[in-house]
């Protein structure tokens, strides 16, 4: 199981430090791996555009590229392209938009020949063709890195990461700036960027209408996360992740529905975070038979 602390459990605001920190940790690791580039899939969200205005300075003074690449497919809204494809554009020393609608539709046509012709409710189709269009763009962003001798930047938030919410296999990559920042956090570090950091008019409206945007995974699972998480805000998820493992004591009408939505999805998803699982060796070689 994950460890927790209460120095996780708490949500800070020294947003000043964490721009600083990020990015020379990101610096140090480059140099250490001697990465020749940097590969950003860019869905139109706030997690990649975070990214991508973390990432830019550093390769810049390195003197290597970010490449980024929006992969859309019939699912992705047209504002959501119209944003991946203004962060690239702003953001990256190389970027194109890439539809990868033909590739998917391919594949899943052949994965619905092995299917037996059972009834398949719309939510799992839907997670299941979602799963596919996710691991379709990690097969792309990582030949790209293996192409120009780079790695692929993952955009998980620590709220993603206790939740499950995401693709094993698919949207994870070799390297997240923010991973142990939550998503309150990762809002309130976009926004101080833009406050403080941005100073062209262009740049600064591209990541606040990330801010903005209805946070949604682009995948065709739900119109938005928040459908898939129960709650009406992320700052509501983080709220209930935190009394989770440190639960408040007494209080009227506790624990609420929305808080056991948030448990259910965070016990269900313990395999995401044991994954591969591997049997111990010692269990492989006992000689003492194991009830079934």
């Amino acid at each position: 199981m994950i460890q927790i602390s209460r120095e996780d459990l708490t949500f800070h605001t020294n947003y000043e430090d964490m721009y600083k920190n990020i990015q020379s940790d990101l610096k140090i690791y480059i140099v250490k791996h001697r990465l020749k580039s940097l590969v950003l899939g860019i869905s139109g969200g706030i997690d990649s555009a975070l990214c991508a205005v973390l990432a830019k300075p550093v390769c810049d003074k390195l003197k290597i590229p970010l490449i980024g690449v929006s992969l859309p497919t019939s699912s992705n809204k047209t504002d959501e392209v119209t944003r991946a494809f203004n962060i690239g554009k702003l953001f990256c020393n190389k970027f194109k938009e890439i539809p990868i609608g033909h590739t998917y539709n391919v594949l899943e046509n052949l994965c619905n020949d092995f299917l037996d012709e059972i009834y398949e409710p719309k939510m799992s189709k839907n997670i299941r063709h979602g799963n596919i269009k996710a691991r379709l763009r990690m097969i792309y962003l990582y030949n790209l890195a293996q192409f120009y001798n780079g790695m692929v930047l993952s955009t998980d938030n620590y709220t993603e990461y206790l939740l499950g919410f995401w693709t094993l296999h698919g949207d994870v990559g070799d390297y997240c700036p923010f991973q142990n920042l939550w998503k309150t956090e990762v809002y309130g570090l976009a926004q101080w960027i833009v406050d403080n950091k941005l100073t062209d008019p262009d740049h600064k409206k591209a990541l606040q209408d990330c801010i903005n945007a209805v946070p949604t995974d682009g995948l065709g699972i739900t119109d938005s996360d928040l459908d898939q998480l129960g709650c009406k805000t992320y700052a509501d998820v983080d709220i209930y992740l935190l009394s989770m493992f440190f639960p408040p004591v007494e209080l009227d009408g506790w624990p609420t529905t929305e808080y056991l939505t948030i448990l259910k999805r965070h016990e269900a998803s313990e395999f995401k975070r044991n994954n591969p699982y591997n049997p111990e060796r010692y269990k492989i070689l006992m000689t003492t038979k194991l009830p079934f």
